[in-house]
């Protein structure tokens, strides 16, 4: 090999690894439940599911508190509350909600049952005619 072939051949390879970074690890989903926002995102959830509904109020809260990454989750945590709020006669607390959520997400929608649900279906079109 002369000389002049093997710096060019040096070149192209310090070329290609410059090119190319090494490639992070994935993220993955026990990572990402460990960390303390999604942790009680989690947690609340559970909690909303089980009809523990004092104890997912305060998960969601700590959730929102610790700085929830995704804007879905962010919305999520926030519609759970605004259920809460609607079923404990807090409608100005729930109208609330769900301005966050959407502020969270502006994808953020209701599924059509949801929508339907006499205690906050109302309160959630209501804060969308505004």
């Amino acid at each position: 090999m002369t000389p002049r072939f093997a710096c060019a051949l040096a070149l192209v390879a310090l070329a290609a690894g410059c090119a190319q970074p090494p490639a992070a690890p994935p993220v993955g989903l026990l990572d990402v439940a460990e960390r303390p926002a999604e942790k009680a995102l989690l947690a609340g959830m559970r909690a909303y599911d089980d009809a523990q509904y004092a104890q997912a109020e305060k998960q969601l809260q700590a959730a929102l508190q610790a700085g929830l990454a995704a804007p879905r989750d962010r919305a999520a945590a926030h519609k759970l509350l605004a259920f809460i709020y609607c079923t404990s006669n807090r409608t100005s607390e729930c109208e609330a909600q769900f301005r966050s959520a959407r502020a969270a997400d502006p994808a953020f929608a209701l599924s059509k049952s949801e929508v339907g649900h006499p205690l906050w279906g109302p309160v959630y079109q209501r804060v969308q005619q505004r």
